[in-house]
C-alpha cells in the first residue's frame, strides 16, 4: 500500500494582501480609484489653505517658510498624508521583488515622502505646524495613478479606447500638472515679493507659456524668477516628447483608417467586412451584389483588413459613388481594439469572406475560423455571414448565422449539371447582379444570349396589385405560369400565402392561385421598372404552325421549360401514362416557328387531369424484377445512408447502395486486382454514359458531388457511372 498524503496550500497574508491590491482587477482598481482621489483632495485642500492664507503677516523671508493653517484644516491634511503614505509603504512591500533601493529612489515614491512625512512629523512637533509643504506636487502623483489606472477603468467600463485617446489624456494630464505647479510655485513665492493671487499667477502662466509676455505682471525675487526658467526648461522637454508621440499616433491613425465614429454608428446603419487581403475582384462583387438592394442603399461598408491598400482599391475607393459609403480601416478582426475601432457591436451585419485564389486553403480556413471565434465573442449579437472554403472546416463555426462553403456549392452545382444541364448557369446568373448588358458588343449570337440572360433575377410581388398574374386568380399554378410566360415572357417559379412563411416552389396544378399569394417570378427586371403595350395584331399563322403532338418518344424523356430568356432541359419526372398524348420534335427544316414549350394547360386541374405523381419517390418502384442486364452485371441496390461521412457536419442523404462493399483495390483503373481484371473504363461494359471528374485530389468536396447522383429519388436505370481522374490519388 502506499500512503498519500493531501496538502491543501493556503495563501500567506501577504499574498492574500497582494491579491487584494494588485492582481485582482476589480479591487485594485478601486485601490488606484481612491488613491487618485486623496491625491485631487490633498490638491484641493493646498487652493483652500493659500485662499485662506493672509500673506501681509511677516517680513523678508519668512513668508516663505512659514503659512497660516488653521487647525480644522491642518488636521484634514494629516489625516489625507497618513492614508496616503501607509497605502504607498504597503504597495511598497507588497511589490517588492529583491531590490529595495529601486523602489525608494522612484520619482513617485520621493514625492510622497516630501508630501507626506512633514505633516506626519508636526504631529509630534506641533511647533511646526504651520511649516510650509508643497502639497500641490500631489499633482504629479495623481498623474501617475490615472496613467496606471486607465486601461483598467475602460477596461471596467466596457468601452476600449484607442492610443490616440489615451495619449490625447496623458498629455492634457502633463499641461495641467505644469501650470498647476507654475501657478502654486509663482504665488507662494511671490509672498516675499508682489504677494501675488491665485489669479494672478495663473494670468502670468498662461501669458508666459503662450509666449505673448504683455510684461503687466512678473516675479519680483530671484526664488521666483528662478522657478520660472525652471518651468520652461521642463515644458521645452516633456511637451515635444508627448507632441511627438501624439504626432506618430496620429499618422498612424491616417494610415490605419483612423477610427469609425460612434456617432454615426448609433444613428447610422453600417456592416463589417473582414478579409485577410483585399483584392480588387473581391471588393468589386461584394460592392454591387451588397448594394444591388434597394433596402441596403443607405447602410455603410466598414472594411476592416490587416494589410496596406493596393493602388487599384485606393482608386476604386476615390470614386464618390463608393468613397461616400465605404470606409476602410486597417486593422485585424482578432484584435478587440480594432473591432472596437469599426464599431463591431454596433453593426448590422459581419461578413468574414476569403478570397478565391487563396494557395493554402486550409490555412486561409484557420484564418477565417479564428476571426468568426473574435468576432463572436466580441459582438455575440452581430448576425455573422462566413464564407469557408473546405467543407470539414463548417463544424469549427457551426455558430455563425449564416456559413456558405464554396467547394460544398460548386460539387454540388456540376452534380445538378450532370442531372439537368446548364443548371449550374441558370444559378450563377440569378445569383449574379447584372443589368443584362454583359457581352452585348460580341458578334457572337450565343454571347449576346448569355449577355441578355445574366440580366434575369427572382423578384416577388402581390397578386391582386400584379399586371402579371392578377387576371389568374382562382386559377391553378400551372395554368398561371404557362399564359404569364406566354403573354409576358415571364417565369412564375413559386408562390408563398400570406399567412405562411415558407415558399412554394412549383406547387402544380393542384394549387389555386388567391389574390393574397405573393408571387415569386423570374424576370429582367422587376415588374414596377416594366413598360406595357398592347399589341393590335396577332400572329395567328404563328400559332397555326404550332402543333402539339404530346409527351417525347425519346428515349431520355425531357422537358424543356423556358425561363424568362433561359432555356433548360428538364428531366421528365416519370409521371406519364402510357396512352397519355406525346410531344413529338419538331421537323430539322422548319425554322421559322418556334415549338410549344409544354402541352396546353387547364384553367383549374380536375381529377381526371391529375396524375399521382411523387417527385421525391423512386421512380423505378414498379421495376420489381431486374433485367437481365442488372442479373448478368449482379448489380443489386439497396436503399440506405453512407456508412461514413468525410467530415463532421455532412448531412446524411438516402442514397443507392450496394449490397456489400467492394474492396478498394477493384476501384482503381490504374492497376489490376485478383478480383477484377478490368483495365479500362470500356471494359466494364456500362449501359449509361460515364461521368468523369477531373481533380487534383479526392477532396472531401467530392462527397458533395457523388451524393446527388446517388439520391434515392434517382430511378435506377439512370445512375450514370462516376469516373474519378486524380493526378495525385
Amino acid at each position: 500500500r502506499v500512503q498519500v498524503e493531501f496538502y491543501m496550500n493556503e495563501n500567506t497574508f501577504k499574498e492574500r494582501l497582494k491579491l487584494f491590491f494588485i492582481k485582482n482587477q476589480r479591487s485594485s482598481l478601486r485601490i488606484r480609484l481612491f488613491n487618485f482621489s486623496l491625491k485631487l483632495l490633498s490638491c484641493f485642500l493646498y487652493i483652500v489653505r493659500v485662499l485662506l492664507d493672509d500673506p501681509t503677516q511677516g517680513l523678508g523671508w519668512s513668508p516663505i517658510i512659514w503659512v497660516n493653517r488653521s487647525m480644522p484644516l491642518w488636521g484634514l491634511q494629516v489625516s489625507v498624508a497618513l492614508i496616503s503614505l501607509f497605502e504607498t509603504l504597503l504597495l511598497i512591500y507588497l511589490s517588492y521583488k529583491g531590490n529595495i533601493w529601486e523602489q525608494i529612489l522612484r520619482i513617485p515614491f520621493l514625492l510622497e515622502i516630501i508630501n507626506a512625512v512633514p505633516f506626519i512629523i508636526t504631529i509630534f512637533w506641533p511647533v511646526l505646524r504651520n511649516l510650509f509643504i508643497p502639497v500641490f506636487l500631489n499633482c504629479w502623483l495623481a498623474k501617475h495613478a490615472l496613467e496606471n489606472m486607465i486601461n483598467d477603468l475602460h477596461r471596467a467600463i466596457q468601452r476600449t479606447q484607442s492610443a490616440m485617446f489615451n495619449q490625447v489624456l496623458i498629455l492634457i494630464s502633463t499641461l495641467l500638472c505644469l501650470i498647476f505647479t507654475c501657478i502654486c510655485g509663482i504665488q507662494h513665492l511671490e509672498r516675499a515679493g508682489n504677494r501675488l493671487t491665485l489669479f494672478d499667477s495663473l494670468y502670468f502662466c498662461i501669458v508666459t507659456f503662450s509666449t505673448v509676455g504683455f510684461g503687466d505682471v512678473t516675479p519680483k525675487i530671484w526664488p521666483s524668477k528662478l522657478l520660472v526658467v525652471i518651468m520652461i526648461c521642463v515644458a521645452l522637454v516633456v511637451l515635444p516628447i508627448q507632441f511627438e508621440q501624439l504626432a506618430y499616433l496620429w499618422m498612424e491613425r491616417q494610415k490605419s483608417g483612423g477610427n469609425y465614429s460612434r456617432h454615426r454608428a448609433q444613428t447610422e446603419k453600417h456592416v463589417v467586412l473582414c478579409v485577410s487581403s483585399l483584392k480588387i475582384d473581391l471588393l468589386m462583387d461584394f460592392l454591387n451584389e451588397f448594394y444591388a438592394h434597394p433596402r441596403l442603399q443607405d447602410y455603410y461598408v466598414v472594411i476592416l483588413c490587416p494589410t496596406e491598400m493596393d493602388a487599384q482599391v485606393r482608386r476604386v475607393l476615390q470614386i464618390p459613388m463608393w468613397s461616400q459609403r465605404v470606409i476602410y480601416l486597417q486593422g485585424s478582426a482578432l484584435k478587440d481594439q480594432d473591432l472596437l475601432r469599426a464599431k463591431m457591436d454596433d453593426a448590422e451585419a459581419c461578413f468574414i469572406l476569403s478570397s478565391r485564389c487563396e494557395v493554402d486553403r486550409t490555412a486561409a480556413d484557420h484564418q477565417t475560423i479564428l476571426r468568426a471565434w473574435a468576432v463572436k465573442d466580441f459582438a455575440p449579437n452581430c448576425p455573422l455571414y462566413v464564407q469557408i472554403l473546405k467543407p470539414e472546416n463548417k463544424f469549427h463555426i457551426k455558430f455563425a448565422d449564416h456559413v456558405v462553403c464554396e467547394e460544398e456549392f460548386k460539387y454540388a452545382m456540376l452534380a445538378l449539371n450532370c442531372i439537368c444541364p446548364a443548371t449550374s448557369t441558370l444559378i450563377t446568373l440569378l445569383v449574379h447582379t447584372s443589368r443584362g448588358q454583359d457581352s452585348q458588343p460580341s458578334p457572337e449570337q450565343w454571347q449576346k444570349m448569355y449577355g441578355r440572360c445574366s440580366g434575369n433575377e427572382v423578384y416577388h410581388i402581390n397578386l391582386e396589385e400584379s399586371t402579371f398574374f392578377a387576371e389568374y386568380e382562382g386559377k391553378s399554378f400551372t395554368y398561371a405560369s404557362f399564359h404569364a410566360h406566354k403573354k409576358f415572357g415571364v417565369c412564375l417559379i413559386g408562390v408563398r400565402k400570406e399567412d405562411n412563411k415558407n415558399i412554394l416552389l412549383n406547387p402544380g396544378p393542384r394549387y389555386i392561385m388567391s389574390s393574397t399569394d405573393i408571387c415569386f417570378y423570374i424576370n429582367i427586371t422587376k415588374e414596377e421598372n416594366s413598360a406595357f403595350k398592347k399589341q393590335e395584331k396577332h400572329r395567328k399563322n404563328h400559332e397555326s404552325k404550332l402543333s402539339y403532338h404530346g409527351a417525347s418518344r425519346l428515349p431520355v424523356h425531357s422537358i424543356i421549360a423556358s425561363m424568362g430568356t433561359v432555356a433548360i432541359d428538364l428531366q421528365d419526372t416519370g409521371c406519364r401514362t402510357s396512352s397519355g398524348p406525346t410531344l413529338a420534335l419538331p421537323s430539322e427544316g422548319e425554322k421559322e416557328g418556334r415549338r410549344p414549350s409544354i402541352a396546353p394547360v387547364l384553367e383549374v386541374a380536375d381529377a381526371s387531369s391529375l396524375q399521382t405523381c411523387d417527385l421525391l419517390s423512386d421512380q423505378s418502384e414498379d421495376e420489381t424484377t431486374a433485367s437481365d442486364d442488372e442479373v448478368s452485371a449482379g448489380l443489386e441496390y439497396a436503399k440506405g445512408y453512407p456508412p461514413y461521412s468525410p467530415y463532421i457536419g455532412s448531412s446524411p442523404t438516402f442514397c443507392h447502395l450496394l449490397h456489400e462493399k467492394v474492396p478498394f483495390c477493384c476501384l482503381r483503373l490504374d492497376k489490376g486486382c485478383q478480383h477484377n481484371y478490368y483495365e479500362d473504363a470500356k471494359a466494364y461494359g456500362f449501359k449509361n454514359k460515364l461521368i468523369i471528374v477531373a481533380a487534383e485530389t479526392a477532396g472531401n468536396g467530392l462527397y458533395n458531388f457523388i451524393v446527388p447522383l446517388r439520391a434515392y429519388y434517382r430511378p435506377k436505370k439512370e445512375l450514370n457511372p462516376i469516373v474519378l481522374l486524380l493526378d495525385n490519388p
